[in-house]
């Protein structure tokens, strides 16, 4: 019997309903998603993410107020004519860039029922075949091909693939968690079980599940019939746990050990517009200079 051939990984589901509230008041009238990290939205990044590594449908999980990210991927004419009769044809090559991305489709999240239910919002979209899940919080650096290599896992052994990264033990508590197998990759594992939020010292790991997933369809089926966990949200964590548990399906993960730049958290949003900025050709040198300056003559001293 001729095996058959794995369906290709084409759609991207991104879930951008959250409130923002760590964020306030910056985010009362704008989504999170659309914060500036440098000179692009968040938001931006994460679809390019999915675009560079082959995904061509994307599907965003919004709520209320959220209309903003609807208005930045589409087309905006006034502005374009405008910027073609100023001859900025620089700004007008960024701002034509980001309409035609990827085909991009939107869905409500009517409650804030946990990420396990924005991702079930997206099975009528998705249907029957692989899909990848990007949480917009985790921004991977593009030189990090994180995404491909998962695509590339879940089209050798099937099932889903979740990516993981080493955090501090004593961090361990604000992450999912996975207990794992080694397998011959040396960047891939097999997970053998997953706990959402472990309580402190009964973590199975030091390994941390990060907002990159992709996932079998079969997993909708078992977020139909999964309460609400942690917080009292339906958790995608337990989702996969019940996949494991029931035996029908192996999980693998990437043990991601790239630049990744964490943007839920203020610092962490802080520091990730530092090092990019850092790292830019066009800011790179003459923001480094600034920032050695500063840190060096203009900071307080310690007593």
């Amino acid at each position: 019997m001729t095996p058959v051939p794995p369906v290709p990984l084409r759609k991207a589901v991104i879930p951008a309903a959250g409130m923002g509230t760590r964020f306030l008041p910056a985010t009362k009238a704008t989504p999170k998603e659309m914060l500036p990290v440098v000179d692009k939205p968040a938001i931006q990044y994460v679809v390019e993410e999915a675009v560079a590594a082959g995904l061509t449908d994307v599907l965003m999980v919004t709520g209320r107020n959220k209309r903003a990210l609807e208005d930045h991927f589409d087309r905006n004419q006034e502005l374009e004519r405008l910027l073609r009769a100023k001859g900025d044809h620089g700004r007008l090559e960024k701002v034509r860039a980001t309409n035609d991305l990827a085909a991009l489709h939107y869905v409500r999240q009517g409650e804030p029922k946990g990420l396990g239910h924005a991702v079930l919002c997206a099975a009528p979209h998705v249907g029957d075949e692989p899909f990848a899940v990007l949480l917009g919080d985790d921004l991977i650096d593009p030189r990090d091909p994180l995404l491909a290599r998962m695509a590339e896992v879940q089209g050798e052994h099937g099932g889903s693939v979740i990516a993981l990264m080493e955090v501090d033990p004593a961090q361990i508590h604000l992450y999912g968690c996975a207990a794992v197998d080694l397998t011959k990759d040396a960047d891939v594992v097999q997970v053998t079980s997953l706990v959402e939020k472990p309580q402190p010292g009964t973590a199975p790991s030091d390994l941390a599940v990060i907002g990159r997933y992709v996932l079998s369809p079969a997993v909708f089926d078992v977020l139909r019939d999964t309460p609400p966990g942690r917080g009292g949200e339906i958790q995608l964590t337990d989702a996969l746990q019940r996949l494991l548990s029931d035996g029908d399906e192996q999980i693998h993960a990437v043990v991601f050990k790239g630049r990744r730049y964490d943007t839920g958290d203020r610092g962490d949003y802080l520091r990730a517009i530092v090092r990019l900025a850092c790292e830019r050709e066009d800011l790179g040198e003459e923001f480094r200079t600034w920032l050695h300056r500063y840190v060096t003559e203009s900071m307080p001293k310690s007593p």
